[in-house]
């Protein structure tokens, strides 16, 4: 899978990888194929340790503080916008009724998968260089997952008198289960995209997405 390579992660059991991003509509659309619940349960597991032994080792927060982080970097947002970042988005196995429906949730749960799929081919070490290849920039840069990106951008856009724009640029999915894609322009400029199941989810992941890029 192309979105392992840059950590140099070769599965010595490639099916493991398959079930990690296997959706249970794929599942259950074709014979003895398994789905991802399990990993993702584990994966849950590692990605809580791995967090939390950074805080621990890295901070002098209290016990509190450190699980207020910890959480921060570990919710569903923060895990899609990590699996979009390098590309599992893209390797998903949705069922032909989910196809046009992957939203966050999905791919957050995909990401816990496939770190659990990697603790088990791989092991500990292997699997800690991932998480914290991954998630140790965003604490870096005190991204903060439960923040309001679109306030957070506004503030940045009015220091240099720029315009600010929110554009829906498609919708797709059944009635119920909608997905909504938008961009954000800075000076009719796309700085930022995001999906979500409400205008307002996607608005919040083309924000954040663009604060991404204007902090670099």
């Amino acid at each position: 899978m192309k979105f392992l390579e840059k950590f140099n992660i070769k599965f010595k059991n490639p099916m493991l990888l398959k079930v990690a991003l296997t959706h249970s509509s794929y599942a259950n659309e074709h014979k003895n194929c398994e789905n991802y619940e399990r990993l993702e349960f584990l994966g849950d597991a590692v990605l809580e340790l791995v967090t939390s032994e950074y805080f621990y080792l890295n901070t002098d927060y209290k016990e509190g503080q450190m699980t207020k982080m910890r959480a921060s970097y570990v919710c569903e947002k923060a895990l899609a916008t990590y699996a979009k970042n390098i590309g599992i988005d893209k390797e998903i196995r949705l069922g032909h009724g989910q196809m046009h429906n992957l939203n966050d949730t999905i791919i957050a749960d995909v990401f816990e998968a496939v770190v659990g799929a990697i603790y088990l081919d791989q092991g500990f070490d292997v699997v800690k260089n991932y998480i914290d290849t991954i998630i140790i920039p965003y604490i870096k840069r005190n991204i903060n997952f439960n923040v309001d990106y679109k306030t957070r951008l506004q503030e940045l856009v009015q220091t240099g008198k720029k315009s600010l724009e929110y554009e829906t640029v498609k919708e797709f999915g059944e009635a119920h289960k909608k997905v909504f894609e938008v961009v954000v322009k800075i000076d009719n400029i796309i700085y930022g995209r995001g999906k979500g199941s409400s205008k307002k989810e996607a608005e919040q992941m083309a924000a954040l997405d663009a604060y991404n890029k204007s902090c670099r």
